[in-house]
């Protein structure tokens, strides 16, 4: 009878473990029957690993006291599962590294997969395409994001060494609210002592974390990915811009994502206050969410919607016979 590899290796994790395992425990940890456990350890056994079987009405099944499992045992969808997660990580710019560390990640893999199974998953990523392009990353070292995120866990305040995007460099005391990651980078959010204020950190330019021995509660209604995409969106840009959307609050916050700008209600709709730095991009923007708008400032703004207009009119008679 055929037996599911996936069940037979979630039965050597079970045994793993540690101890003996009942039969009826294994039987209702794996969804089968007392009967199929048994095949699933002649199974193992078969394999040549050392599964120990004891009788009797509570008789069970042990891995042999010293056995050391091979380092890393997958099925073919886990295998799957790890490769395209590495492979999008890298392309989404997730990785705390650069390129070295998911290659290398790979092909440790790779070595410990079955043959078949590897040269499969090699012409799977030799001839995959993708739709959106690798996005350019600014990496952030996994010691300052581990370092950031324990810290996070246990509250424990840290001390950043950190530089600008000026240059300047300073030595922040940071209570840790979370870590986010947007846009191929990561960032860190919390009460900055010497500011006294909340403030967001990107990770790629922290040179060192040490945690020290003060601690916080972070505030209840306090959330981590709002007050980073917030933040960006508030960075200074060359245009203040301000425009009513002719729709509803819920139908904006819907289509627009927080880092789009501050969006509040307004007797004509939605106001979206929010910086560009070319309005051409924001105009044709505008145009594409689909509703009527008015725009309040810049008056730039207005201009970069007259000529796109007349852009898109001249386009849509093009080719027409008179």
């Amino acid at each position: 009878m055929t037996r599911p590899t996936a069940r037979v290796l979630a039965l050597l994790e079970l045994l793993q473990t540690g101890g003996q395992r009942t039969v009826g425990d294994l039987a209702a940890r794996l969804g089968v029957d007392e009967r199929t456990v048994r095949r699933y350890a002649e199974h193992l056994a078969d394999l040549g690993i050392p599964v120990q079987a004891q009788r009797g009405r509570y008789g069970g099944y042990r891995l042999a006291p010293g056995y050391k499992l091979p380092p890393l045992m997958l099925t073919d969808d886990e295998a799957l599962a790890v490769v395209l997660g590495l492979r999008a990580a890298e392309r989404a710019g997730l990785a705390t590294t650069e390129h070295a560390a998911t290659a290398s990640a790979l092909a440790k893999v790779s070595r410990v997969l079955p043959r078949a199974l590897g040269q499969r998953l090699d012409s799977l990523l030799s001839t995959a395409q993708f739709t959106t392009p690798v996005r350019a990353t600014a990496p952030a070292g996994a010691d300052t994001l581990l370092s950031l995120a324990s810290a996070a866990q246990a509250q424990r305040t840290v001390t950043i060494a950190y530089t600008a995007w000026d240059g300047r460099e300073s030595q922040r005391e940071l209570d840790v609210y979370g870590v986010v990651f947007h846009s191929g980078r990561w960032y860190v959010t919390g009460h900055d002592h010497g500011r006294d204020d909340v403030r967001t950190f990107r990770l790629d330019r922290i040179a060192s974390v040490r945690q020290d021995d003060g601690s916080y509660v972070v505030p209840a209604d306090f959330d981590a990915m709002t007050q980073v995409v917030s933040g960006i969106a508030a960075v200074r840009w060359s245009h203040e811009v301000s425009v009513v959307l002719w729709t509803t609050l819920t139908d904006a916050r819907e289509r627009l994502p927080p880092s789009a700008g501050r969006l509040s209600e307004h007797v004509d709709g939605v106001l979206l206050e929010t910086r560009a730095e070319h309005l051409g991009g924001m105009a044709r923007m505008l145009a594409g969410l689909g509703w009527d708008f008015e725009v309040v400032t810049p008056d730039a703004l207005r201009e970069e919607v007259f000529a796109l207009s007349d852009r898109l009119r001249v386009s849509g008679v093009r080719g027409t016979v008179a």
